[in-house]
């Protein structure tokens, strides 16, 4: 084994001592790395996006000791090699930023893969620190790891947790504040290469000699080359004088199988880390992950398990969610609104309107939906932690090949249920251009939770007892559409192709409750700014509409333009509201019950949902909300579509087939409904 020099230390001095240490968190994905990172930071986080990517970026800031440290938490990789955007933002970020320390986040219950990226790492200048996470699930599965045999391997310091538990995370930060003291010196022992390549590795290295950009590790940009990396290959073309890019192509012409001897020399290298420090269980021992996948990844089981567990969450949200939005409405939204009323009752009538009905008849109306995303957000980050997920997209395997898509597909349409947005981003995961087009096309027919905070508003107005009924009709609408559109679409454009389907199926584990509790709040809190400013100011601006330019609602610039798309609404069975309602869906698709709070004006404490079934029959109603679930995508997920897609062709095509899709599926369900005496 080769190895490193001994890392310096990095707090060295009293003009440091206040410096905020920078410290990365890296990792596969199904690590643990997000556990470990919002447990530390808890709320002192901010998430936003990599400059010019749409990579998720997270940072937090935490204190240990007295020190306050910067987390960065990297997006999750499977190597370092510039396969993808989240792999170059993870090296680019080591090299260039330099953070003080790199927490490296490994699974004990998968060491032979997780140290992949590991074998990446110790290559680069940063220190490493290996958090050797999942201790209790690979006792779980019966395997024991000796955390000090493998820190001896690997010649860094490696700490054994559960950061679901939070245990030893404690023994972890204080390894890292000993590396940034240099009290704790690292001499990594790196993978190696046979001597062949080594010789190459070197002649390369004195080749780009002074060319190299600042920070980038000349030896690691010789491996690179030489593991023919696209990224660092147009880099040094870039850098280098043609000459000197002629010789440095002639050693990689002769050296062109060097990329498996280096991929070869890593697993040998983690090969020898597992062989010392892990001990397997005896042969023929069924594992809790084996006995679980029994019945969760079952072609037949694992179909009624998932639905099980759908019908589960859309219960949960009907039975809990839909009484405590009944009781915001009337008891907090419909009281703000009367006392409101009352304190301004004296006021010029366009104050009063544009506070009770523009302001708290739209907001309010919104706001209302909070417990129905609560459950969503809840049930969604549960199974997405415990690593149910991966067999839901299996089970879904053979049907996502109806449409000539397989089952990875399903894990970006399964986060749809959440948001359409970042289902569209999700289809990244898809290898196949094609498949990731169609998935992306059709993305938008899974109901999300603003859809379905609206079919939770209304259908126990509209349908009573038989609410959650109709629910499930509609949803199965939304999915039987999206099956049949996915495999026209498949058939007719795409040729019929298909493509393999390959894919992690991570260990089962215990929740977090930390974990899912900061992922509800993260999103419940963005829902409510969402709440307080985009349809804040769209529902003003509906309500001015509502009122100008006389101040009856009736005559108002809304209601002739509203009249205007009448006949089109009519054969829908929808009045110029309720056509008006769904027009302002496009920039937020909660818009639908704001929009109708301003025009049928606040309710004080009879509650929107009660006016409207008083105001519509069940025909109206149910076309209604079938032509909510179908029609066209909310602006954000039109923008992330263009920028998926890289095509307003693509987009437009997408657009048009949704708006005919809603439609006809409301035409067709409102004449079935009448004719059945609805």
């Amino acid at each position: 084994m080769t190895e490193r020099q001994p890392t310096p230390p990095l707090i060295d001095s009293a003009t440091d001592q206040h410096r905020l240490c920078t410290i990365a968190l890296a990792g596969q994905p199904n690590m643990g790395k997000s556990t470990l990172f919002n447990l530390l930071t808890g709320l002192n986080q901010h998430v936003g996006n990599w400059p010019g990517k749409t990579v998720e970026r997270r940072e937090g800031i935490f204190t240990y000791e007295g020190t306050r440290y910067s987390l960065v938490d990297l997006p999750g990789t499977y190597s370092l090699t510039a396969n993808s955007p989240e792999e170059v933002i993870a090296r680019e970020f080591i090299i260039l930023q330099q953070p003080d320390v790199v927490i490296a986040v490994v699974s004990a219950a998968s060491l032979e893969r997780s140290l992949y990226l590991v074998a990446e790492l110790i290559c680069l200048p940063a220190p490493i620190v290996v958090a050797l996470n999942m201790m209790d699930v690979a006792a779980q599965e019966g395997m024991v790891v000796e955390p000090e045999v493998l820190e001896a391997a690997l010649g860094v310091p490696v700490v054994p947790l559960t950061a679901t538990r939070a245990s030893g995370v404690q023994d972890l930060l204080r390894e890292v504040a000993l590396t940034l003291k240099g009290e704790k010196i690292s001499m990594p022992r790196l993978p190696e290469l046979d001597p062949q390549h080594r010789e190459a590795q070197k002649q390369l290295a004195a080749q780009i000699s002074g060319y190299v950009p600042e920070n980038y590790p000349r030896e690691w940009v010789a491996l690179k080359l030489l593991e023919g990396d696209a990224e660092i290959t147009r880099l040094m073309q870039a850098a280098l004088p043609p000459e000197t890019w002629q010789a440095v192509e002639a050693v990689l012409v002769q050296h062109d199988d060097a990329m498996f001897a280096i991929a070869s020399g890593r697993y040998e290298w983690i090969g020898r880390m597992v062989r010392a420090a892990v001990t397997r269980p005896r042969l023929g021992q069924v594992s809790l992950t084996q006995r679980l996948d029994r019945w969760a990844a079952h072609p037949f089981w694992g179909l009624l398990i998932l639905a099980g567990i759908l019908g589960l969450v859309f219960g949960l949200t009907f039975t809990v969610g839909s009484p405590l939005q009944e009781w915001l409405e009337t008891q907090v939204v419909g009281k703000i609104s009367t006392f409101a009323s009352q304190a301004l009752a004296g006021a010029p009538f366009w104050l009063h309107g544009l506070v009770v009905d523009g302001v708290i008849g739209g907001v309010g109306a919104i706001l209302t939906f909070l417990p129905i995303l609560v459950i969503f957000f809840a049930a969604f980050g549960l199974l997405e932690d415990v690593g149910y997920m991966a067999r839901a997209a299996y089970v879904m395997d053979n049907l996502m090949h109806l449409m000539g898509l397989h089952g990875k597909s399903f894990l970006p349409l399964f986060l749809g249920f959440g948001c359409n947005v970042p289902a569209v981003m999700g289809t990244r995961v898809i290898d196949s251009w094609p498949a990731r087009l169609l998935t992306i096309l059709i993305a938008p027919l899974v109901p999300c939770t603003a859809r379905m905070a609206v079919v939770a508003f209304l259908t126990p107005a509209f349908f009573g007892a038989d609410a959650l009924w109709v629910s499930w009709g509609l949803v199965l609408l939304s999915l039987t559409t999206l099956v049949v559109s996915g495999t026209l679409l498949n058939r007719v454009i795409f040729k019929g192709q298909r493509s393999a389907f390959i894919m992690e199926m991570p260990l089962y584990h215990l929740p977090n409750k930390r974990t899912i509790g900061l992922l509800v709040w993260q999103r419940a809190l963005a829902f409510v700014k969402k709440a307080g400013t985009i349809i804040l100011g769209f529902s003003v601006v509906i309500w001015a509409l509502s009122m100008l330019p006389n101040g009856d609602v009736s005559t108002s610039f809304l209601a002739q333009f509203g009249r205007l798309i009448e006949p089109l609404g009519q054969w829908l069975g929808l009045d110029w509201r309720l056509t008006v309602a769904l027009i302002t869906t496009f920039p937020a698709k909660e818009n639908a019950i704001a929009t109708l709070g301003v025009l049928f004006g606040s309710q004080g404490e009879t509650g929107l949902a009660q006016v409207l079934a008083a105001n519509y029959s069940t025909a109206s109603a149910l076309s209604f909300l079938v032509v909510n679930m179908l029609f066209i995508p909310c602006l954000a997920t039109v923008a992330v579509i263009r920028q998926e897609t890289h095509s307003w062709r693509w987009t437009l095509f997408d657009l048009a087939m949704l708006l005919g899709l809603s439609i006809a599926g409301g035409a067709v369900v409102y004449r079935l409904a009448l004719a059945l005496g609805g």
